[in-house]
């Protein structure tokens, strides 16, 4: 299973492009998807570039020293043989952007984030992990 995963305000608050402070349950729902043999994609509009720097490295290494092993960042290595869209193919997508996705806002974050205890039932339900 592929799970593509949002950063800002999905695993951190939104504080782009500084990395904000940790979504609760976010690391611990993830660990769970991994152990579950869930492949996690980071699916991100940061990105490395002149104008903020390294920024999507950072979110990188943030999940790396977190325990989060990604299997692609913005994009799914398992589809470069048979498409050339930009789109990462997923089983799921997890963004605070989404559509009926649970949101909480944890006192002193700048936005609304994502509902992980939610999100871990919701996944739990829908596919046994």
């Amino acid at each position: 299973m592929y799970i593509c995963v949002d950063f800002d305000g999905t695993v951190v608050d939104h504080c782009f492009p500084d990395i904000g402070a940790p979504v609760p349950g976010a690391i611990e729902c993830l660990k769970r998807f991994q152990k579950a043999g869930a492949m996690i994609i980071l699916f991100t509009m940061r990105s490395d570039g002149r104008k903020f720097g390294n920024i999507l490295s950072a979110a990188v290494d943030y999940l790396k020293k977190n325990g989060i092993q990604l299997f692609g960042v913005n994009g799914n290595p398992d589809q470069l043989e048979w498409t050339t869209s930009p789109k990462a193919y997923g089983h799921l997508y997890i963004d605070d952007s989404s559509v009926g996705c649970p949101l909480i806002h944890p006192e002193g974050f700048n936005h609304p984030c994502v509902d992980w205890e939610a999100i871990g039932k919701m996944v739990n339900t829908k596919f046994g992990i």
